[in-house]
């Protein structure tokens, strides 16, 4: 029983270190959520047991939870990079399939065809707006800006402001408002399923989305202009990652001491 106890610890040890090795590899990536390792012990027990001569045999990986605390903002000074000062996500659907993801990363850009785009290509979701910039409707869709106005004058540049309203600007020097930046949250945001590329999928632990305007109710506000960083703390990473190794070491001390014990009773029996 043993050797299976240490074998255990050994594996979760792998498991913690697994958690922490992917920290540190995301430390510069942008919007990226930590993760923590929490485990749960196992007891060889059953309703007629002796609770006084209840053995331990091991311990298992209870859960792998991310930490969407928020990360640090940095100024990049880039029109089309946006950063959510608090609580909420950008919601992007893909071009092909329309799929929905969401995500803290910013970093947006136009394509030739007007789409605003995350780093995945994935279609920046919005609320449309009047002249005034007033969001016309709660249903978000795609923000594709016009590459032309009204007038035949092309697209020469386009802002998000604070609100999180999309304005186009126009080579005749005219702009008007396209869209307000949609922000997403979630009943249960420890749920959501992590797929890559800082991106996030709803799931039923998480619930549906639930979309809102930057800045209101429990909505994090836009900062223009600005990247959020990853959330990871290299010194607090470092210390897990020696306290992960030091548990891999003990584990594995103890299966040694297991085996030399074997091997004397071995030894005796022969």
């Amino acid at each position: 029983m043993s050797f299976f106890t240490s074998l255990s610890g050994m594996k979760n040890s792998q498991t913690d270190l697994a958690v922490i090795s992917h920290n540190i590899a995301n430390a510069e990536t942008t919007g990226f959520k930590k993760s923590n390792t929490a485990f749960a012990d196992i007891i060889a027990t059953g309703g007629s047991t002796d609770p006084r001569l209840t053995p331990g045999i091991g311990s298992s990986v209870q859960s792998i939870t991310q930490d969407f605390a928020l990360g640090s903002l940095v100024q990049t000074g880039r029109g089309l990079d946006v950063a959510i000062s608090g609580d909420g996500f950008l919601a992007t659907s893909s071009p092909t399939t329309g799929e929905l993801t969401f995500t803290r990363n910013g970093a947006l850009e136009v394509l030739a065809n007007g789409s605003l785009v995350d780093t995945s290509g994935d279609i920046v979701q919005g609320f449309p707006v009047d002249a005034n910039g007033v969001p016309t409707s709660a249903v978000p869709a795609s923000i594709v800006i016009p590459t032309t106005n009204g007038a035949g004058a092309g697209l020469s540049n386009v802002s998000i402001n604070q609100q999180g309203v999309v304005s186009a600007s126009f080579s005749d020097g005219t702009s008007q408002p396209i869209s307000q930046v949609a922000l997403a949250s979630f009943p249960a945001t420890g749920g959501l399923r992590s797929i890559g590329q800082t991106k996030w999928e709803a799931t039923a632990n998480s619930g549906i989305a639930q979309y809102g305007n930057p800045g209101e109710g429990s909505f994090g506000a836009i900062r223009n202009g600005t990247l959020e960083r990853s959330n990871v703390d290299l010194a607090e990473e470092m210390v897990g990652l020696l306290t992960a190794q030091r548990n891999f070491q003990a584990n594995a001390r103890a299966l040694d001491t297991a085996t030399a014990i074997s091997q004397v009773v071995l030894n005796l029996q022969s």
